[in-house]
């Protein structure tokens, strides 16, 4: 006797449920990873080395690329960075065509900054943080290029770093991570309040440090510049910037405006401290309105 053949209507639509889950994640990672056209830079852009610069120094670029030995004052790459039980490397960014980023064009160089990805289509890890740089001008960013093309190309290869499982994930993790647009001026506000704010929330990403985290590494946007714990160090914490003059920790704007441009040769110590030493040397450098602005917004946090 011939027994019927058994069909399992339920493990099939398992089986179905799990291929379309497939063929979902597939085109999902596609269009995350999809980068930015030629489409997406402004056709009549003139480069502004100038403004390059300050966005140079408000990120702070240097801190982290800072190079070894001899090119110490460039941001050569290759200093080693703890984040917990990894250690990372950050690359090279002068213009050498070899080990930096002189075959870079302008337009890889905003996905990098806007999207997280680098010229062959790699998902950066958020150790490098575009999730703030995204919200920088295109402008801006372009001139930030322009700028590092003029400093010396120094020819120093940092091995790259590959973190294949977690790079996957990133593409998902970013689509949660990524502002949908560049900072938009807050109405009511004065021109210096957002100039403040843009160069503290874009470029300065104050928020990597000062915002803490939910359970998927996201910025707890409930919390902004709150503090909470450090994102390196597991015992230390990283202070709140909000309501830094009520609180006492500054008297006023033009104090807390001497604090970030003099630092502790005005007897600021506890701003100087820590890694906020080269923070703060950074930020000196920028324009006396830029400082200005930056704490004007700051004070303005309740």
């Amino acid at each position: 006797m011939v027994r019927p053949v058994t069909r399992h209507p339920v493990l099939w639509s398992i089986v179905a449920l799990f291929l379309l889950a497939g063929l979902i994640v597939a085109w999902a990672y596609a269009q995350l990873s999809e980068p930015l056209s030629e489409a997406a830079l402004p056709q009549d852009y003139q480069p502004d080395i100038a403004n390059g610069k300050v966005m140079y120094n408000a990120g702070g670029c240097i801190s982290c690329h800072r190079g070894r030995g001899p090119h110490v004052s460039l941001p050569a790459g290759g200093r080693v960075l703890k984040a917990g039980r990894i250690e990372i490397a950050p690359p090279n960014i002068t213009p050498d065509p070899e080990t930096g980023i002189g075959r870079w064009r302008p337009i890889d160089f905003l996905n990098a900054m806007r999207k997280g990805l680098g010229p062959d289509g790699t998902h950066y890890i958020p150790a490098f943080p575009y999730t703030s740089y995204a919200w920088m001008t295109t402008k801006d960013i372009l001139d930030l290029f322009a700028y590092l093309k003029t400093l010396p190309a120094v020819k120093n290869k940092v091995p790259r770093q590959e973190f294949t499982l977690e790079r996957f994930a990133l593409a998902f993790w970013k689509w949660l991570a990524l502002p949908k647009q560049p900072f938009r001026p807050v109405p009511g506000r004065s021109e210096s309040w957002n100039r403040g704010a843009y160069l503290v929330v874009g470029p300065g990403h104050c928020g990597e440090c000062h915002t803490p985290r939910n359970g998927i590494f996201l910025m707890d946007r409930r919390q902004w510049l709150a503090g909470g714990p450090h994102p390196v160090e597991k015992k230390a914490t990283v202070p709140s910037l909000r309501n830094l003059i009520g609180r006492g920790r500054y008297k006023s704007v033009d104090d807390l405006f001497n604090a970030l441009k003099y630092g502790e040769a005005l007897g600021y110590e506890d701003l100087s401290s820590g890694g906020m030493g080269e923070v703060q040397e950074n930020l000196s450098k920028l324009p006396d309105s830029d400082i200005r602005a930056i704490a004007e917004y700051l004070a303005s946090l309740k």
